[in-house]
């Protein structure tokens, strides 16, 4: 096994109200740091919520990661400091970059096995718990997206646990090549093809599937 990053933190919300541009939608976007090891499991992390099933958890989408490295960039956009989990993530990363880390990658964290599914897809609660109507169109041209991770094997994460690549099964279809061919180069159709292996999440697959049926 190689170490690639370790976990800065993770986080668990409740569902609560969200108030957005249109209204009041429930959602456990609002995520806080645990204390101390958290136990995982096939649909997410012991103590989090999700407000939206149809769009949000699932085992293709049991936990959400998202880089620290990222931050700085997302404060400059903002023009202030962003809160802990400001994007929702169950796992706060370091080392672990969408143009690094690839379709069907298996990691270590902690005891717990887990397996990259999808890019994060932003919507419309992420500009609404950061304040800014334009943000999810920012991540979505940045690339600064996140992603999601199945768990083929249940155990315990903590903050500053070590996280290790067990195998790579593709290394030429990054989270990032992913993010390209769905949002910026739709054309791309040999590349579409090509991430359609069995480890891509449904919501992924069944969208390459359409914009190829299209073509």
């Amino acid at each position: 096994m190689t170490a690639v990053g370790r976990l800065r933190a993770v986080n668990l919300g409740r569902v609560a109200a969200l108030t957005h541009a249109k209204g009041v939608v429930d959602s456990a976007i609002i995520k806080a740091p645990a204390t101390g090891p958290v136990a995982v499991g096939t649909l997410g992390v012991a103590g989090d919520e999700q407000g939206d099933t149809v769009n949000h958890g699932g085992p293709d989408r049991a936990l959400c990661a998202f880089a620290a490295e990222h931050v700085p960039a997302v404060e400059a956009h903002l023009g202030n400091p962003l809160p802990p989990a400001a994007f929702g993530e169950n796992l706060t990363t370091e080392g672990l970059l969408e143009d690094e880390v690839c379709i069907g990658d298996v990691l270590e964290a902690g005891t717990a096995l887990l397996q990259v599914s999808t890019p994060r897809t932003p919507c419309y609660k992420l500009a609404a718990r950061n304040g800014e109507p334009r943000l999810a169109a920012w991540v979505q041209r940045t690339g600064c997206t996140g992603f999601y991770l199945r768990v083929l094997e249940e155990g315990e994460v903590a903050a500053g646990d070590r996280v290790a690549l067990v195998e790579r099964r593709h290394p030429a279809l990054t989270v990032a090549e992913a993010n390209r061919v769905r949002h910026h180069e739709r054309h791309d159709h040999a590349a579409a093809r090509a991430l359609l292996v069995p480890e891509l999440g449904a919501e992924w697959r069944e969208a390459f599937e359409r914009q190829l049926a299209r073509a």
